[in-house]
């Protein structure tokens, strides 16, 4: 801390119990983007201005927002600013998806192809409710869909979402927006997924998958199952998905 410089405060005036400072105020800029206060795909207040609303120096606004941008929940904009990042975006758009084509990158692919296969509300299961942090037998919703790259059927996914906040949300809902799953639950729900936690594992097509991706059965899949969060570490969302690999790899970059 600067000399003579403050502790940072929040709008009630409470001030995490923690250091350096510019992690305090990460964490009053994440209540922001918790409460919706800047919405994705919006601008957030310039350094200055919160450096003033938070009594601390400018650097240490900006050392925050360095770590913000870092963890891809707010971009910087050479000369407009800095805006909450947005699954609508393109580069964004494919921050969750590391299935890659042998040959090009994804977006060289053009958008998936999305078809629902069912769409249904029912109590979680045991295993959908810890993963989602549920009770047992809260409401939930389900859904299957098939993901074809070029005519071809690729990843068949599993989704539940917890259903309170994904109250509304229907297969025609899904099938009628053009966009990203994601930035629909932005739009429509508030609910904005900055993480993932994945587990993956080699399996073979039952024959419900092969079916739906159009393979034999006991055909070589790759499962993953992601657990996806929005601020704060909440889950959000638990997907299960079954991958082709004959014409696509699994990458990730590690540092």
């Amino acid at each position: 801390m600067a000399p003579g410089e403050p502790d940072a405060a929040g709008p009630a005036g409470q001030t995490p119990a923690f250091s350096p400072q510019y992690q305090q105020i990460k964490v009053l800029i994440l209540k922001g983007l918790q409460a919706a206060e800047w919405k994705p795909g919006e601008p957030i207040p310039s350094e200055m201005d919160l450096a003033a609303r938070f009594r601390v120096s400018q650097g240490t606004v900006r050392k925050a927002i360095d770590e913000l941008a870092a963890e891809n929940l707010v971009i910087r904009r050479q000369g407009k600013g800095t805006f909450v990042a947005t699954h609508a975006e393109q580069q964004v758009q494919y921050r969750f998806l590391r299935l890659m084509p042998d040959a090009g990158d994804v977006s060289s692919e053009g958008p998936a192809e999305r078809q629902i296969v069912a769409c249904k509300r029912l109590r979680a299961p045991a295993d959908v409710a810890r993963a989602l942090a549920l009770r047992a037998g809260e409401a939930v919703l389900q859904l299957r869909r098939v993901l074809a790259f070029q005519g071809t059927p690729t990843i068949v996914e599993d989704v539940w979402l917890p259903g309170g906040p994904f109250r509304g949300l229907t297969a025609d809902r899904l099938a009628a927006y053009g966009g990203p799953m994601y930035a629909l639950f932005e739009t429509e729900f508030g609910v904005h997924m900055v993480r993932a936690e994945e587990k993956i594992r080699a399996v073979l097509a039952d024959a419900t998958t092969a079916k739906l991706l159009d393979v034999k059965q006991s055909e070589p899949l790759l499962s993953v199952e992601r657990i996806a969060y929005t601020y704060n570490d909440v889950p959000m969302e638990l997907r299960r998905g079954w991958y082709r690999t004959d014409t696509h790899h699994y990458r990730n970059a590690l540092s």
